[in-house]
Formats: structure tokens, sequence, C-alpha cells
């Protein structure tokens, strides 16, 4: 059954080319022209880049708007600022790590003791 799909599909190409073909042969120059002319225009449609980002404009306006509206009914004293800890430079460089740096080697060993005594106990 595949074989004389097939080869119903092959002859149907192959009518549709050949009257393609017959109907190019019987235009004249200026339609030529024409349609060469839109088939170059499509063609330079295709190899312009595209603009993904203009589709989450409207969406991005939105959020913006929601946000300006948060801003506005609730006011800026109501708004919930959240407090950051210290940052980790602050914390590597108070006194007390730079203390701890110094023994670094001490600690190291003090751990690798810790591991070793509990490999023991087992």
């Amino acid at each position: 059954m595949n074989e004389s799909n097939d080869k119903l599909d092959a002859r149907i190409t192959a009518d549709a080319k050949q009257a393609f073909d017959q109907s190019v042969d019987g235009l004249d120059a200026a339609t030529l022209s024409r349609l060469n002319r839109a088939r170059q225009a499509a063609l330079e449609e295709l190899t312009k880049p595209t603009r993904h980002w203009l589709q989450w404009m409207p969406a991005t306006g939105l959020a913006a708007a929601v946000l300006l509206a948060v801003f506005a009914f609730r006011g800026p004293a109501e708004i919930d600022v959240i407090n950051t800890p210290a940052s980790d430079l602050e914390i590597l460089l108070s006194e007390e790590n730079i203390e701890m740096l110094e023994d670094l080697e001490f600690y190291s060993w003090l751990v690798t003791q810790e591991l070793e005594g509990d490999s023991d106990l087992g």
C-alpha cells in the first residue's frame, strides 16, 4: 500500500512541477522581474535580525505600572526594608577573623584530628 502511495505522490509532484514550469515559461519579462524583486525582498526579510525583546515590552510596561501603583498607594513609609547582614568582606576582615586566619594551620590540624578520632570509634 505504501509503494502505491509513493508512486502516486511522485506522479502528482512531477505533474505539478510540469504545470508550474509551463506557466512560468509563458510569463512576460515585466512579470518575471516583479516576481524576482518580490523573491529578493522576501529573502532579505529572512536575513534581518529579529527583535524578540519587543514581545516582552507590553509585559514589562505592565509590571512597571503595577510596581508604581504599589509605591503610590502604600507610600514609602509602609514598605518593609529587608535588613541585610554584614557583607562577606566585612566578616572576613573583622579583627577576630584575621586572628583566626593566622591560626588556619592549627584549625586544619584540629579538624583532621577530630575526623581521625571519629573513625577510631567505629
